[in-house]
């Protein structure tokens, strides 16, 4: 007979309503109302984007650190940054250029160059290895903004600067990368990705992230023809294309940033995040993993957090349920994939606004409901 007792809690956050150590809280707190005697493992997780800072620490033992830099469109932020153990350092594209910032601002406007500030501090403490998350992003500037605060000269037929953001790229006519922060040339840059996206074309960062971001209809095809016009620029000057490469569109462009710019290389945000947090042997003799995160729906089964955990709990033959905020009606493909139950958090119709603010209630509840189904396993 089964007797499951020991539940390994493994989510990313619900974006915009719970971090991922909030849902795991949120899941024990109801698991536990069931039923006290389970054994629970909290594994907060995240794959580069929101969050990613917060879980690296927690599994690490590592040092939160605050810097004030430049916001994605105007005044500054507070962004939180990881220091960790053998010089290393994690950051959060988001934490400085992310979508929850200058929401009202146009995206043209916005820029990296918070993000390579980010850096710089990074730098400033003796960083050898920097993991950059690639999530969350609000800006579409292919990590120009990010290079000109390290540095990079990007200067339009005059000679002078460009302005940061896409309003600058209209202008560019020239990239000088001999300023970057020196420093740079003796550490590890990782990006951390969830998507294999080029730069440009039908695939690119503008035409299947821009139009999340702001980007109007009517922009998509200028947008990206800039992005073109910045990378044939950069391989003239490096004697490399690094536009194509799987991830150089991720986070609007950052992940190119990070390789042509950097000299860094791009990552699963997931596969790092899972090796960072030891994961796998985590799993080890558990009854269940519950995973999860906001939405869950086609788009999970291209390489979204859950199907990693999915797919390492299957092969450790782990029995796992995915918790959502929103599940999609055509699911059943992820069955297919290492996910045996999958469950949202809504039990009854209501707007996305009601979900989040009841997103603390509604993910316990969830949880007291996997708590009843142990339960009845066990009897």
């Amino acid at each position: 007979m089964l007797n499951m007792k020991k539940i390994v809690i493994a989510a990313d956050s619900f974006k915009g309503s719970a971090s991922s150590i909030q849902v795991a809280d949120y899941l024990e707190r109801g698991l536990h109302e069931a039923d006290s005697s389970l054994k629970i493992i909290k594994v907060p997780l995240a794959d580069g984007g929101e969050g990613t800072v917060m879980a690296i620490i927690k599994a690490t033992n590592g040092h939160l650190m605050t810097s004030k830099v430049s916001g994605p469109a105007s005044g500054h932020v507070e962004a939180q940054w990881g220091l960790l153990p053998n010089h290393t350092a994690v950051i959060e594209m988001a934490a400085a250029a992310g979508f929850t910032q200058d929401r009202q601002q146009n995206v043209a406007l916005k820029s990296t160059y918070g993000v390579g500030e980010l850096i710089k501090q990074a730098l400033d403490h003796h960083a050898t290895k920097i993991y950059v998350g690639l999530g969350g992003s609000s800006t579409n500037d292919g990590g120009v903004g990010m290079a000109q605060a390290l540095g990079g000269r990007f200067f339009d037929q005059n000679g002078a600067e460009i302005p940061h953001g896409m309003t600058g790229l209209r202008e560019l006519a020239g990239v000088n990368l001999e300023g970057i922060d020196h420093r740079i040339q003796n550490v590890q840059v990782i990006g951390l990705a969830d998507v294999d996206n080029p730069l440009t074309g039908k695939n690119g960062a503008t035409r299947i992230f821009g139009p999340q971001k702001g980007v109007r209809p009517d922009q998509v095809a200028e947008f990206d023809n800039q992005l073109n016009h910045l990378s044939q620029l950069t391989a003239t000057v490096l004697g490399t294309d690094y536009s194509t490469l799987p991830g150089a569109g991720a986070a609007g462009g950052l992940g190119f940033g990070v390789l042509a710019f950097l000299g860094g290389r791009l990552t699963s945000g997931i596969a790092k995040m899972i090796e960072i947090v030891h994961l796998q042997a985590r799993i080890q003799n558990a009854d269940l993993v519950i995973t999860g995160e906001g939405r869950i729906d086609q788009q999970t089964l291209n390489g979204k957090l859950p199907l990693g955990v999915a797919q390492l709990t299957h092969k450790a033959g782990v029995p796992t349920i995915a918790v959502a905020g929103s599940v999609s009606e055509d699911v059943q493909r992820l069955y297919e994939h290492g996910f045996d139950l999958i469950l949202s958090t809504m039990t009854s119709p209501m707007t996305v606004d009601e979900a989040i603010q009841q997103a603390p209630q509604l993910i316990t509840q969830t949880g007291y409901r996997i708590g009843k189904m142990i339960q009845l396993i066990n009897r």
